[in-house]
């Protein structure tokens, strides 16, 4: 009897697994994609509002950010080379925000790859990130930009008529602060 019911659970379970396909994430951002429409929750604190020229509650969209390049960091807070790198992070921030060429022309942001807003906090306060993160807990942003691993990095340029085109997107950290500038620069053609 116990052989029985075991052969037709198991043939339940095959088939309810027939029935409800996995979904598979998207492909990685590579140059020239647009990127996937997302929806992030404006700041609460009035720095991080202010540093990405938005006002109200709410949600917001990346291409509402008063910029014309926005680099985001995809990182989680147990990522180990995500925490070795986030002095060189902070490093680029202060590069950016110290060249009045530069700055309100580059912004910032990190997205926190199934990390609660209380891990994303942590990870802030820990490392003390002075640019926007945001939590992603469900993954459902991490899945739109391919299921990439962390740290991964992508860099979308933001024309005039709100277009909004990759022109970066590699995982890993990068060679420093100055170098990655650089190659921003040169990618998304601001210099």
């Amino acid at each position: 009897m116990k052989k029985i019911l075991l052969y037709f659970v198991s043939v339940a379970a095959c088939v309810l697994m027939l029935g409800y396909p996995a979904v598979a994430a998207d492909a990685p951002l590579k140059k020239g994609d647009v990127l996937p429409q997302i929806n992030l929750p404006v700041p609460k604190d009035p720095g991080h509002k202010s540093y990405l020229g938005l006002s109200g509650e709410g949600e917001f969209k990346i291409p509402q950010t008063k910029a014309k390049v926005i680099i985001i960091e995809i990182f989680s807070m147990y990522c180990p080379y995500c925490q070795r790198e986030a002095p060189e992070i902070n490093k680029l921030y202060r590069k950016i925000e110290n060249d009045p060429d530069l700055k309100g022309k580059i912004k910032l942001i990190g997205l926190g790859a199934g990390n609660s807003s209380f891990e994303v906090d942590v990870f802030r306060k820990t490392y003390e990130i002075p640019f926007p993160l945001f939590a992603d807990e469900d993954f459902s942003i991490h899945n739109r930009f391919g299921d990439v691993r962390t740290p991964y990095f992508i860099g979308v340029k933001i024309d005039d008529g709100g277009n909004h085109r990759v022109f970066y997107s590699k995982a890993g950290g990068f060679d420093g602060a100055e170098q990655f500038l650089a190659l921003t620069l040169r990618l998304s053609g601001l210099k």
